[in-house]
């Protein structure tokens, strides 16, 4: 099942997957999907299984690797009636997941950029850039929307990380995971941060178009 905002045929496509606790309705991914869609993006959302059982009663334990859900991301994109350029990408683990088959997809000619708003580097408390190795040689354009101060990738410890040029990180000032400042230190809020992300995404996203 997907949920749409900005559904008109023939738009640039946004496939978008949730982070690894919380569902693809929460108030952040309807705020990201409904600023999307005003800048005149079609977006897509859907849950990796372990989030839909979670609906019925299911168990809410912790998901497993990002590996494990490259299938469910594939077969999303295969179900995706989609007219127009395609990008795909999510929230931490699902953009994450997302970034592990853009490559090969891209190569394909099936997708045209990959979008990861709040990319998990490492785990909170913990250093590196591991998790990202793969983006050093990637060529699929790929945009990156992260929070100087995000416990799973802060500016002083990702800057310096080895990037392929096809690789824009856009960040966002004193932002946390969810992209949100504090107003105290900036004067903004998340709104005004999730307002800028769309805009760049649209900027980044209109030659594909």
């Amino acid at each position: 099942m997907f949920l749409l905002n900005g559904d008109a045929a023939g738009r640039t496509t946004v496939l978008l997957a949730h982070g690894a606790g919380a569902a693809m309705d929460t108030p952040w991914m309807e705020r990201v999907a409904e600023g999307l869609a005003g800048q005149g993006l079609r977006v897509a959302r859907f849950e990796f299984s372990y989030m839909a059982a979670r609906r019925s009663g299911g168990s809410k334990r912790p998901p497993g690797k990002a590996e494990t859900y490259i299938p469910e991301y594939l077969a999303a994109i295969d179900a995706l009636a989609c007219e127009g350029p395609l990008i795909i990408g999510g929230k931490s683990m699902g953009g994450r997941v997302a970034s592990l088959i853009a490559q090969d997809l891209h190569d394909a000619g099936r997708i045209v950029g990959l979008l990861c708003l709040g990319f998990p580097f490492h785990a909170p408390g913990k250093t590196g850039t591991e998790r990202a190795a793969h983006l050093q040689a990637i060529t699929c354009p790929t945009l990156i929307c992260q929070g100087t101060r995000d416990p799973f990738g802060a500016l002083d410890e990702v800057a310096g990380a080895p990037m392929s040029r096809a690789v824009t990180v856009n960040w966002l000032e004193d932002g946390d995971h969810d992209l949100k400042p504090r107003k105290r230190v900036t004067g903004k809020g998340l709104e005004d941060h999730l307002a800028q992300v769309t805009a760049d995404v649209a900027a980044w996203a209109a030659p594909f178009g």
